[in-house]
């Protein structure tokens, strides 16, 4: 499974951002914004001014990072949300919502979507009541997600619920005693909280 092995600060760095890659951490002083709030490497300081395709490739790069995708799943994803009704943006972003590590992150299971990925992968989440282990899998409208009841993680899941540090959008629901979450909608461009400005996106890759 291809995947990005490096360091997931040097991410946050190189986009100028907290991209919350790292749960807990992002939020103390050991972040790596919060230390060198500039880009890697032996130029990150005298890195000049972005050009109009750079300033739309950051914006790519900045949505595929937060999601933990890689450069053929995205660009799948954009082929999807290009045969949908609609605008191309949003749809992009919905697809990306929808992913299932992400919602188990979204509903406060985990810290952040890379553990929420890992959650996943371990078998420890149930879809409508059957496990799933495919990170990607994209939940829809009535879907009901949970921590399968002997999972080892339940202490571990408990203080992610506990910390709260993200709210439950509004497309879902959660039930905090049963520890699982029920997908109530898809999710609007309002409740997409993230940093991205999806039409810099569409426009890269319409060239």
């Amino acid at each position: 499974m291809a995947r990005y092995r490096d360091a997931k600060c040097r991410l946050c760095r190189r986009e100028g951002m907290k991209l919350f890659l790292k749960g807990a951490r992002c939020f103390t002083d050991k972040c790596a914004i919060e230390r060198r709030n500039y880009p890697p490497g032996q130029h990150g300081l005298n890195r000049g001014k972005l050009t109009p395709y750079g300033v739309q490739l950051r914006e790519k790069q900045k949505a595929k990072r937060i999601y933990g995708v890689i450069e053929g799943q995205f660009h799948r994803y954009f082929e999807s949300a290009e045969r949908e009704k609609g605008v191309t943006g949003e749809n992009l972003l919905r697809l990306l919502e929808r992913r299932l590590d992400n919602v188990v992150h979204r509903l406060g299971f985990a810290a952040s979507r890379r553990e929420g990925r890992q959650i996943v992968a371990h078998g420890h989440v149930q879809v409508n009541g059957r496990k799933v282990t495919v990170p990607s899998f994209l939940v829809s409208v009535g879907n009901v997600v949970r921590l399968r009841p002997n999972s080892k993680l339940q202490a571990r899941i408990e203080d992610n619920i506990a910390a709260g540090r993200g709210q439950v959008p509004q497309w879902l629901e959660l039930d905090v005693n049963e520890k699982q979450g029920t997908v109530r909608s898809l999710p609007l461009r309002e409740d997409i909280q993230i940093p991205v400005a999806e039409q810099l996106v569409v426009e890269l890759y319409s060239k």
